[in-house]
């Protein structure tokens, strides 16, 4: 990878980060944070796996130490952030299968994995293996739906196009619009 696109990756994880801090807090209750799933799937198709990882892993540990949050923050994203861009990936840039990947990695691997997190480590006896199942599939769905609104309109202007030109990364629709500036 080049100096110049190692700088812009960096600079659109970055702005991704900033984006999941400052809107994650809408919409959210206790183990349903819609925005979260909605920059997962974002990042995923914008950069791949490797930094929609990253990236919910640094607005998890921010969330967490600045917002009080519970271990859910990370629980609930890292999973999904990656397999959204594994099955972006796969395949070859559906973004319903980047929703799907969201929807599977968080809202059924997430949430199980959630439950000894929040039991040994938090404390809280209460809870059973699906108990976050549930909420964690409401907000990827709602937070995935959002996203998919929103990239198919990126993707029907070209702009979607365009902005995984400029990074570097597979242009999955590269025959349906130009890459003019």
């Amino acid at each position: 990878m080049q100096k110049s696109s190692k700088m812009l990756h960096s600079t659109m994880l970055t702005m991704m980060v900033a984006m999941g801090v400052v809107i994650s807090p809408l919409l959210r209750v206790e183990g349903l944070c819609p925005m979260a799933h909605f920059i997962n799937v974002v990042c995923a198709v914008f950069l791949g796996p490797w930094y929609a990882l990253a990236s919910a892993v640094m607005i998890g540990v921010i969330r967490m130490l600045f917002m009080a949050i519970p271990p859910l923050a990370l629980t609930g994203a890292i999973f999904g952030a990656f397999l959204s861009g594994v099955f972006y990936k796969l395949s070859k840039g559906s973004l319903l299968a980047a929703v799907l990947g969201e929807i599977v990695g968080t809202g059924f691997i997430g949430s199980i994995v959630s439950y000894p997190v929040m039991t040994f480590l938090w404390g809280r006896h209460e809870l059973t293996w699906f108990f976050y199942v549930p909420s964690f599939v409401l907000a990827t769905i709602i937070g995935g739906s959002i996203a998919l609104v929103f990239l198919k309109a990126l993707s029907k202007s070209g702009v979607l196009t365009k902005i995984q030109y400029k990074l570097g990364g597979p242009v999955y629709d590269l025959g349906k619009h130009t890459m003019g500036d």
